[in-house]
C-alpha cells in the first residue's frame, strides 16, 4: 500500500511482547470499529437531510478530530517503549497515572459499553427474518434474541480462546465488509434516483440540523484507536501503532467519501430518507449488505471486546483502583501472552448488563463524550508536548503543535454542539473521577504538567520581553529587587515589598546568607529557599524568592544589582529597610546601598518601620519638597500602586507640597493637571500647597501634620544622601513608617 509516510523505525526494535502482532492487526482492529453500523444504517440518512455537500462537510469535521488525535497517537506512541494497555498507557505515560487513570477508567467504560452498541447493531441485521420468525412461532422479533446470547459467546470466545482468535477473525468480516462494498459501489443508480450530473445541494424538505446530523453520524468516525489496545501484543509497537493508525483514519475517511457520493448518485433524498437499508437496494447482490452490516457490527464488537480487556488489565497494573485484592484481580494474565482472562470476564459482564437493558441512543451518546474526552486528551498531550519542548520528549515520528489544538478545540467544541448536558457530565465525571485517584496517590499530574508548560512560557516571555524592552518611561511598572540577611526577624519589608508587586509591579526577595559558597552552606540556603517560598507562599503574596551566599552584603549587592529581572526586563528599584532600634551598621549597610543603587541609575527605596507596622492603612501623606521634585512622579505612582492593594483599598492619599511663595500659584496648576490628567485617585481637597520661607521650621511642619499617618512618603537625592549621610533616614523621627523615595530614572505620569 501506498499513502501517508511511514514512521521512522527505532534504531533497535523493542523487545516482542504478548502475540507478537504486526502492523495489520493495528490497521484491521482500528478499521473494522471505524467502519460500523452507522456506515450501512445511517449514512442514506445524513445525505438525506444534510445533502451530499452538507455530508462531505461532516465527514471533514469529523475528521478535524480523528486525524490529529491519530497523528497524536503515532507521536506519543513513538517516544518511549509502549506497553500493554493501548490509549491508557500513552496517556498515563505522559500525563501521570492520576490524570491517566481518570481518562483510562472513562476509556475502559466506554469500550466496554461499545461491545454492547455493536453487538445490538448486528442483532439489527437480522431483522429481515422478523416476519418470517413471527410468522412461524407467534414471536415479535427483538434485538435481544441475537444480542444477548451473541455478547455471552464473544466473551467466552475471546477470554477461552485470546487475541490470536480475535484477530483471525477480523481478517475474515474484513474480506466481508470489503465485498460489500465493492458490490454496493458497482450497483446501478435506482429508477427513482438516476441522475446523470452530481447534485452536492439536494436534501429532503424540512430536514434535521447539520449539527443533528453530525450528532448522530460522527461515532461512525471514531475507533482508530482501537489498534492501538493492542499495544502489548505488538512485536514493534513504536512502529506498528502510528502505520496502523494512520493508514486506518484515511483509508475509512475515503470510503466514507464514497459512500456518500454514491448514495447521492444512486437515489434521491426522499428514497435515501426512507430506508435504512438503502444501500441493499443499491447493491448488485442485496443480501450482501445485511452480511456486510452485521460483519461490521461485529467486527467492531471484537475490536472493542479485544481492547477494553488490555486497558481495565493496565489499569489493575498501575493500581488505579484503590482496592489491592480488585487490582490484583484485573491485573492477572494468563499464559506466554499474558492474556487479560479475568478483565475480559468483566467486560462481557459489563456489556451483558448493557445489552438487556437497552437503550442503544443514551449509550451511544455516553460513550461518544468519553471518546472526544480520550481525543482531546490525547491532543492536549502532544500539543502540551510540544509547547513544553522537554529534551525527555523524542519521538521518532512528529505531528504539528497546531493541528494537535485544532484537535482538540474542535473535541471541546463539538461535545457540546452535540449535546451540552453529556459533555457536561462527562466533564464531571472526569473530575470526580481524578480527585478520587488523586485521594489515594501523593502525585499531582496537573500540576506536573503545567509546571513544564509554566517554565517554557515563562521562557519564551523573558526573551520576548527582553527583546522588545525600550526605554518608555510613560509605561513604566516597578520591577523591584531587595537583598536582606534578616527575612526571618521581621515582617514588615516583605509586607511592603508585596503590596508595590501585587498588581502592577514585579518583586524578586534575595535572602542574604554571609560566608563562603561551600557545600554544607549550600545546603543551608537550599533549605532556607524552600522556608521563605513557605513563608510567601502562606502569606500569598506574589514574590520570586532565592538565597545568595556572599562574603559581604556590598558583594551581594553587586551581584544583585546586576541581575536581570524575574520578569525578562532589568530591575529598576531597589528597596532597604531598617528600624530605629537597629545597630548603626545596619544603617551604614542601607546608606551604602543606596550609593551602589545610584551609580547603576536603579530608584532607592528606604522603609523605615517600627512597632505600629503601618496601622489602620487608611492615610497615606506624601511631601514634596523643591529640592527633590525630580522624585514626585516616582512617589505619587508609588502611592497609587499601594492603593490598588485590598489591606489599602479604603485608604486616603493626601500630598503636600512645600514650595517657596513665589512658585506656589505655578506649583499647585502643575500638581492639579498632573492628578487630573494622569487620573489618579487623589480630591483636588487633599492636595496642600505650603508656603516656605527659610524661616520655617520645615521639620516640625512634617511631623504636625503628619504624625498621625499610617505611612508617610518622603523623598530624598544621592546628594543630600552624601552630605548629610545615613541620618538622613533617622530625620521626622515622631513619624511613624516611612518610606524614603530616590528617583535615578524619569517617570512620567500622563
Amino acid at each position: 500500500m501506498t499513502g501517508p509516510p511511514k514512521a521512522p523505525e527505532t534504531s533497535a526494535p523493542v523487545e516482542s511482547a504478548g502475540h507478537g502482532f504486526g502492523t495489520a492487526p493495528v490497521f484491521l482492529a482500528s478499521l473494522s470499529t471505524i467502519l460500523g453500523a452507522i456506515l450501512y444504517l445511517r449514512f442514506g440518512y445524513a445525505v438525506a437531510n444534510a445533502g451530499l455537500m452538507g455530508t462531505l462537510l461532516i465527514i471533514i469535521l469529523g475528521h478535524l478530530v480523528t486525524i490529529p488525535t491519530a497523528l497524536a497517537i503515532a507521536e506519543i506512541a513513538t517516544n518511549r517503549r509502549v506497553e500493554g494497555g493501548g490509549a491508557y498507557f500513552i496517556i498515563s505515560r505522559s500525563f501521570g497515572t492520576t490524570i491517566g487513570g481518570a481518562i483510562g477508567i472513562a476509556l475502559f467504560l466506554s469500550q466496554a459499553i461499545s461491545v454492547a452498541f455493536y453487538m445490538i447493531a448486528f442483532a439489527e441485521a437480522f431483522r429481515a427474518i422478523g416476519p418470517w420468525l413471527e410468522s412461524v412461532t407467534g414471536i415479535v422479533y427483538q434485538t435481544r434474541f441475537v444480542s444477548v446470547p451473541g455478547t455471552i459467546a464473544l466473551g467466552i470466545l475471546v477470554a477461552t480462546r485470546g487475541a490470536l482468535i480475535g484477530v483471525k477473525a477480523l481478517w475474515a468480516v474484513f474480506v466481508v465488509i470489503t465485498v460489500s462494498l465493492v458490490l454496493f459501489w458497482v450497483g446501478s443508480p435506482l429508477e427513482t434516483g438516476a441522475t446523470a450530473t452530481l447534485r452536492l445541494f439536494d436534501r429532503i424538505d424540512n430536514p434535521d440540523s447539520l449539527i443533528f446530523v453530525f450528532a448522530i453520524v460522527f461515532p461512525a468516525f471514531t475507533g482508530m484507536a482501537a489498534g492501538v489496545g493492542l499495544s502489548g501484543d505488538l512485536a514493534n509497537p513504536r512502529k506498528s501503532i502510528p502505520q496502523g493508525v494512520i493508514w486506518a483514519t484515511v483509508v475509512g475517511m475515503l470510503i466514507y467519501v464514497g459512500v456518500a457520493v454514491k448514495l447521492a448518485l444512486s437515489a434521491t433524498p426522499e428514497t435515501l430518507a426512507s430506508d435504512d437499508l438503502i444501500m441493499a437496494r443499491i447493491a448488485v447482490w442485496e443480501p450482501i449488505v445485511p452480511i456486510g452490516l452485521g460483519c461490521a457490527a461485529i467486527s467492531s464488537a471484537i475490536g472493542s471486546i479485544l481492547v477494553a480487556p488490555r486497558t481495565l488489565q493496565a489499569l489493575g497494573t498501575d493500581r488505579i483502583i484503590p482496592i489491592d485484592r480488585l487490582n490484583a484481580f484485573l491485573a492477572a494474565g494468563v499464559g506466554r501472552a499474558n492474556e487479560p482472562r479475568n478483565a475480559t470476564a468483566v467486560t462481557a459482564v459489563i456489556a451483558l448488563v448493557t445489552v438487556a437493558m437497552g437503550g442503544i441512543d443514551v449509550v451511544a451518546r455516553i460513550i461518544s463524550m468519553f471518546f472526544m474526552v480520550t481525543y482531546g486528551a490525547l491532543c492536549a498531550i502532544s500539543g502540551l508536548e510540544h509547547f513544553a519542548a522537554r529534551p525527555s520528549y523524542r519521538p521518532s515520528f512528529r505531528s504539528k503543535w497546531y493541528l494537535s489544538l485544532i484537535g482538540f478545540l474542535m473535541c471541546v467544541f463539538l461535545m457540546f454542539q452535540m449535546d451540552p448536558f453529556y459533555a457536561i457530565l462527562s466533564v464531571v465525571i472526569m473530575v470526580v473521577l481524578y480527585r478520587w485517584i488523586r485521594a489515594n496517590r501523593d502525585t499531582d499530574d496537573v500540576a506536573a504538567i503545567f509546571q513544564g508548560v509554566l517554565t517554557q512560557a515563562t521562557r519564551y516571555s523573558q526573551v520576548k520581553l527582553q527583546k522588545s524592552a525600550r526605554d518608555r518611561s510613560d509605561e513604566w511598572r516597578p520591577s523591584i529587587i531587595m537583598v536582606n540577611g534578616r527575612t526571618f526577624n521581621r515582617t514588615a519589608h516583605l509586607q511592603m515589598l508585596s503590596w508595590l508587586c501585587h498588581r502592577y509591579g514585579v518583586g524578586t526577595y534575595i535572602h542574604f546568607i554571609p560566608g563562603r559558597l561551600d557545600p554544607d552552606r549550600y545546603q543551608e540556603s537550599r533549605a532556607l529557599r524552600q522556608r521563605l517560598i513557605d513563608v510567601i507562599h502562606a502569606r500569598r503574596s506574589a514574590i520570586y524568592v532565592d538565597t545568595m551566599i556572599s562574603p559581604s552584603m556590598r558583594s551581594a549587592l553587586a551581584q544583585a544589582l546586576q541581575l536581570p529581572g524575574v520578569s525578562g526586563v532589568e530591575n529598576n528599584v531597589i528597596l532597604f529597610e531598617f528600624t530605629e532600634y537597629d545597630a548603626p551598621d545596619v544603617l551604614s549597610e542601607v546608606h551604602e546601598g543606596c550609593s551602589t543603587a545610584a551609580a547603576t541609575r536603579i530608584n532607592s527605596l528606604v522603609l523605615r518601620h517600627g512597632e505600629h507596622f503601618f496601622g489602620a492603612r487608611s492615610q497615606l501623606h506624601i511631601w514634596l519638597t523643591w529640592h527633590d521634585y525630580q522624585n514626585a512622579n516616582l512617589m505619587i505612582l508609588l502611592a497609587y500602586i499601594l492603593l490598588g492593594h485590598p489591606d489599602w483599598h479604603h485608604a486616603e492619599i493626601r500630598i503636600f507640597a512645600a514650595f517657596p511663595q513665589a512658585e506656589v500659584r505655578e506649583q499647585r496648576a502643575r500638581l492639579n493637571e498632573m492628578i487630573a490628567s494622569g487620573r489618579l485617585p487623589i480630591s483636588r481637597k487633599n492636595l496642600r500647597i505650603i508656603p516656605t520661607t527659610d524661616r520655617v521650621d520645615f521639620d516640625r511642619l512634617v511631623e504636625t501634620r503628619s504624625a498621625g499617618a499610617d505611612l508617610v512618603i518622603l523623598g530624598f537625592t544621592a546628594e543630600r544622601l552624601a552630605d548629610k549621610g545615613p541620618e538622613l533616614f533617622k530625620k521626622h523621627p515622631k513619624l511613624r513608617d516611612v518610606l524614603f523615595v530616590s528617583a535615578q530614572q524619569k517617570v512620567i505620569i500622563e
